[in-house]
């Protein structure tokens, strides 16, 4: 990694890999090479996770003569005869903190753990700086992370997919709108793995059975191995590809006949997300020869108003997204005889700010909405349950069409705070969570008692929707005043 003369360089994977040990030594290199040419800043998304860091170099700095001055946060590197280089250390806990940094010139530019950051553009916007006054500076950013965290879908795009395996250059070319040439970018993926960490594996050789015993499958696999296909902290580890995904062909073995409703997450500078359900009678079975059981939704369609960049939106007009609802609506109608009989959506387009609501300007296109049930943990447990299902079969499915909720469902994170441990991390990508969200909320299943179930309890109140709770307290107040009087 540090030998690297690619521009972007990503480093990451597993733990205990060095990470953090690697763009310090990087560094070390850089400024030795250029002396006060070289001038570096370090990012980390908080102030706390930045103290980490400014600790592992001060272990190091100071055996070589570099003089640490606190009120700047900046390391002032020694004379190697070529002037003093200068590193400083800085935290992003906002996005649209990079702008503060538009104008400066950096030749090294470092962001640990770039997952930790739910968007590229502040990173964006930090490319810009990499950049110096000074003939023969060869410049460049470096980056680290590991799977997970509410950026793992951006970083995974781009630089993990484009080659899983690693050490393969990515070139991007870009034209000067000048000059018209053809400029170069140059980017490649560096797998951080625990195994080169030669000096962790030999001071300290249980470290592999301590990430072992961490935690699930796919959180020991991310850790471990390093591999992005498998989240760590993943809110929904019941969603499993081969279970829940349906083949595209299952479209025409739907009945005309099926119950068709929609949902949406309403997005403009994020993704909007729409999805389009069926009500599965019991009589049908996919072309693999899967039934799919009675209650179950199946979602057929979607449309995820993105850009092509994660998290990104397209900036729609609602009256353009509702024609657009409208002709899927028409095609569904014509082409499968699917007729969708109600669409629910988030509570919030129906606020007015000083015009027409979101939802009026839908319905002057013919598109109505009702009022989605938002509550978040109650709808996150509705979906859990129909990821579940019963007896092993689920009750929730997905075309395979449906690509970006098949993106984004695994890779979404359970919120860090203790307040809201139990909501996911709402800084992801989790507008088809949400749309999905309200779907299941729409048509609550709860569990089913089977025999041998105590009868006066047959679900436990978080399995129960809220008319069968207020039944349950009316039947216990009912027979208590009945107890109190003998009869």
């Amino acid at each position: 990694m540090i030998a690297c003369p690619i521009f972007e360089v990503f480093y990451g994977g597993a733990r205990g890999g060095g990470k953090t040990d690697g763009m310090l030594g990087d560094w070390l290199d850089h400024s030795a090479t250029y002396g006060e040419a070289a001038v570096g800043v370090f990012f980390r998304r908080t102030y706390k996770q930045l103290s980490e860091v400014i600790a592992r170099s001060h272990q190091l700095f100071p055996k070589i003569g570099a003089v640490w001055n606190g009120e700047r946060a900046e390391w002032k590197m020694p004379d190697v005869g070529r002037g003093s280089a200068r590193l400083l250390f800085r935290h992003l806990e906002r996005d649209q903190d990079a702008e503060n940094y538009q104008g400066h010139n950096y030749t090294r530019v470092y962001i640990e753990e770039a997952t930790n950051f739910p968007s590229a553009a502040p990173i964006n916007k930090l490319r810009a700086t990499v950049r110096s006054t000074s003939p023969g500076i060869r410049c460049g950013m470096r980056l680290t992370g590991n799977p997970g965290g509410p950026g793992h879908a951006w970083v995974k795009r781009r630089y993990i997919d484009p080659n899983p395996a690693g050490y393969e250059t990515l070139i991007e070319e870009f034209e000067n709108p000048w000059t018209h040439e053809k400029i170069k970018m140059e980017r490649v993926f560096i797998p951080a793995k625990l195994i080169d960490n030669q000096l962790l594996m030999k001071n300290q050789p249980m470290y592999i059975a301590q990430l072992q015993q961490a935690g699930s499958k796919q959180l020991v696999d991310a850790w471990l191995l390093g591999q992005w296909d498998m989240i760590a902290g993943a809110f929904f580890t019941e969603f499993f590809p081969d279970k829940h995904i349906l083949p595209a062909g299952t479209m025409g073995a739907i009945p005309s006949h099926s119950m068709c409703f929609r949902a949406m997450d309403w997005g403009f500078a994020k993704p909007f997300s729409v999805g389009w359900y069926v009500v599965a009678d019991g009589s049908w079975s996919t072309p693999d020869g899967r039934r799919i059981p009675e209650g179950a939704l199946v979602k057929v369609r979607e449309w995820y108003g993105c850009t092509g960049i994660p998290n990104e939106g397209t900036r729609l007009d609602a009256n353009v997204v509702g024609r657009g609802i409208r002709a899927v609506d028409q095609e569904l109608a014509n082409v499968n005889g699917l007729r969708v009989r109600l669409g629910v959506a988030d509570p919030a387009i129906f606020q007015r700010d000083g015009g027409p609501s979101i939802a009026e300007a839908m319905a002057s296109t013919g598109v109505t909405w009702s009022r989605a049930d938002n509550k978040r943990e109650p709808g996150w447990q509705q979906v859990r349950r129909r990821l579940n299902g019963e007896d092993g079969v689920p009750l929730l499915y997905f075309l395979e069409t449906c690509d970006d909720t098949i993106r984004t469902l695994p890779i979404l994170q359970h919120d860090s705070s203790m307040a809201k441990n139990e909501d996911l991390d709402t800084e992801g990508e989790d507008h088809a969570a949400d749309e999905l969200r309200y779907a299941c909320m729409s048509r609550p299943w709860a569990v089913k008692a089977r025999s041998g179930d105590d009868l006066r309890f047959p679900k436990l109140p978080g399995q129960m929707t809220f008319n069968e709770l207020l039944a349950l307290n009316t039947k216990r107040r009912i027979q208590s005043e009945v107890d109190s009087i003998g009869v």
